[in-house]
């Protein structure tokens, strides 16, 4: 376990008169009386990070995995696991004082039902292996191909991103283009349009490359190595592939869990949103029965305060392992009106990683891949990073790279933002030196898999990370004036009433 110089919640230094508001459920703004506006981004006198404990947190992830344990070693959509953790939440809310709403939908689930197959055929027989040297992409269509191997435009970021780059190319072959500047839709799409039989996608970073065509296509689509592309393109021109996938999509009903506070302006919601769904591999106690206990836990101890000036709204999302598909059918299903009062989101997807790091999302959009932040975005990051740095803790951006549920509320153009402790990524030595932990080793090894269980939890990070996630609720729950412009109700502009005019005196 990584290590720190400080022990769990001994870093908050509340005066004694905050602690004693706190405990009597009073609202931050009575620290009034300490000289501080509504709203002041200050972690020294803030009262929600010390009632949002890291034993309050550990006992939701321990009712959650129990769940999963029970209930077939996961909570993945469309299961037992999920409509029974979908049921504690909804108890724990209510016990809060809160009014909690399923929020239903209609999607399309996309299952594998076996491993699908990459083999070359000639010149040399050689099988590439699943997960291993490829994976399959979700909502890949299914079937079973044999074909020319043909390369498109394949030392281009733009391959296979134009009908043009398929000219020629010959019928029923299996497509081989480069990761790059389009979508994976859109290179199976022209693919298909071109004759290809199947196409295999190859990844410009290390690993096989896991995604989405977002619907399901019509050729077998499966992610590789750069290593096994590589490999297929240097073959020439006898290379015969055999590719295989063995899927089906079918219609399901699934739905998010939602709650918001009582008090605060209806027109000025703030979103806090962690997904409730875990893999099916595994009980996914990091990812993310971390984030999800972590804003649970924060909305109980909330509830405790007085009521806020902004609403607070809470949403535990479904199917965020199938694509993003809870949360993108919500803001979907927003009326532009209700798009409006949302005055940011904030996303907490993966907090308690073993070999963590204490990452903030790229705001200002300076990671060269990040996504374009909507305008706020960046006075988020600031909160976030100005809360850490009163800690004495070390923190860095990540990128925006529209991996979790803030990515259809950016597309809406809502200010976004949240914390990440890292998921397949390489800690560094540098990382090492103001984290703790291990070098050359991903930030959570358990990634998508069935150890990713509540033993491999690091409750230091989600005691650092929950302490940033209580802080930034509370401080927009007070005031969201540097992400939206909108300034606290009980601010009211002085009536301009001058004695006189240039040299003369009215009064």
């Amino acid at each position: 376990m990584p290590t720190s110089q400080r022990s769990p919640r001994t870093r908050r230094h509340l005066p004694p008169s905050v602690k004693r508001l706190a405990c009597a459920g009073a609202s931050a703004t009575l620290v009034l009386g300490l000289g501080l506006a509504p709203g002041t981004a200050n972690a020294d006198v803030s009262v929600l990070p010390t009632l949002v404990t890291t034993d309050g947190i550990r006992e939701h992830v321990e009712n959650l995995s129990t769940i999963a344990e029970y209930n077939g070693g996961n909570r993945a959509t469309n299961t037992p696991g999920y409509d029974v953790a979908a049921d504690y939440v909804v108890d724990q809310l209510k016990r809060a004082g809160y009014r909690p709403k399923r929020d239903e939908y209609d999607y399309e689930m996309w299952e594998e039902h076996s491993d699908a197959v990459l083999t070359q055929l000639s010149p040399e027989r050689r099988e590439f292996a699943p997960e291993e040297d490829f994976v399959t992409m979700s909502y890949s269509g299914a079937g079973d191909v044999t074909g020319a191997g043909a390369p498109v435009d394949y030392d281009s970021q733009d391959s296979g991103c134009t009908a043009d780059d398929f000219a020629g190319f010959p019928e029923g072959a299996v497509a081989i283009v480069k990761r790059g500047s389009c979508t994976f839709e859109a290179k199976t799409s022209n693919a298909a349009e071109a004759g290809a039989a199947g196409i295999v996608i190859v990844n410009n970073e290390e690993g096989a490359l896991l995604g989405t065509v977002g619907e399901e296509s019509a050729i077998p689509t499966v992610g590789s190595t750069t290593e096994t592309g590589d490999a297929l393109v240097a073959a020439g021109e006898d290379l015969e592939l055999r590719l295989k996938v063995d899927a089906s999509v079918t219609e399901k009903t699934s739905y998010n869990i939602v709650a918001e506070t009582k008090g605060g302006a209806r027109d000025n919601v703030v979103m806090v949103g962690a997904h409730l769904d875990s893999v099916p591999e595994g009980p996914g106690m990091n990812d993310n029965a971390s984030g999800t206990a972590t804003i649970l836990e924060t909305a109980q101890q909330l509830a405790k305060l007085e009521g806020p000036n902004n609403r607070v709204r809470f949403a535990f999302w479904g199917t965020e392992e199938q694509g993003l598909i809870g949360s993108t059918k919500y803001v979907e299903g927003l009326k532009e009106k209700e798009k409006e009062r949302i005055a940011l989101y904030l996303n907490f997807d993966m907090l308690g990683s073993p070999n963590y790091g204490r990452f903030i999302y790229d705001g200002r959009g300076e990671l060269e891949g990040s996504l374009p932040p909507p305008s706020g975005s960046g006075a988020i990051q600031k909160t976030f990073e100005d809360y850490f740095a009163q800690e004495d803790l070390a923190a860095e951006p990540t990128e925006f790279s529209g991996r979790s549920d803030y990515s259809a509320f950016m597309e809406a153009g809502i200010a976004s933002g949240g914390l990440f402790s890292g998921g397949d990524g390489t800690k560094t030595e540098e990382q090492v030196e103001d984290y703790g932990g291990t070098a050359g080793v991903d930030f959570d090894p358990n990634y998508h898999t069935a150890e990713d269980d509540i033993d491999n939890i690091n409750w230091r990070s989600i005691d650092e990370l929950s302490g940033g996630v209580a802080h930034a609720v509370e401080t927009y729950s007070e005031s969201t004036l540097p992400v939206n412009g909108v300034a606290p109700r009980t601010f009211q502009a002085q009536e301009f009433l001058p004695d006189r005019v240039g040299d003369l005196w009215l009064r």
